[in-house]
């Protein structure tokens, strides 16, 4: 990032020791060392902001590509479930059974007139 070569570290660190004085270059490089971590820490939470938004415009439109295709291939080939579908019937019609459906229903609840007519056939052999 900054192209700073060691000769150059070592002259800012020779002036600084000789302007500030070696009892107080302690305290004055423990100050800059917590302002370059907060500048990092502010940096570092600026990038990852850019990052999210970037991912996220990234899948919007990868989302908006996938709905147009899907969207063709949907008209393309259009779902078995929908072509064979049968048409609704009118309200009317849902009201009142047909009539095959009436006999159906008489048919499923009427008793048989001679009940021993259906009753089950007795077993080969001596009972127990």
């Amino acid at each position: 990032m900054f192209d700073v070569a060691p000769t150059e570290l070592l002259l800012v660190i020779v002036v600084a020791l000789v302007v500030i004085g070696p009892k107080d270059l302690p305290k004055a490089m423990r100050f800059v060392g917590k302002w370059m971590g907060k500048a990092r820490g502010m940096a570092r939470h600026f990038r990852s902001g850019l990052d999210t938004m970037m991912r996220e415009a990234e899948l919007e439109e990868l989302e908006k590509q996938w709905r147009e295709q899907n969207d063709a291939i949907m008209r393309e080939f259009p779902r078995i479930d929908d072509v064979n579908a049968p048409s609704p019937k009118p309200a009317a019609a849902l009201d009142a059974p047909s009539e095959q459906e009436a006999d159906e229903a008489a048919a499923a609840t009427a008793q048989p007139e001679n009940p021993e007519t259906h009753a089950v056939p007795p077993r080969d052999g001596p009972l127990p």
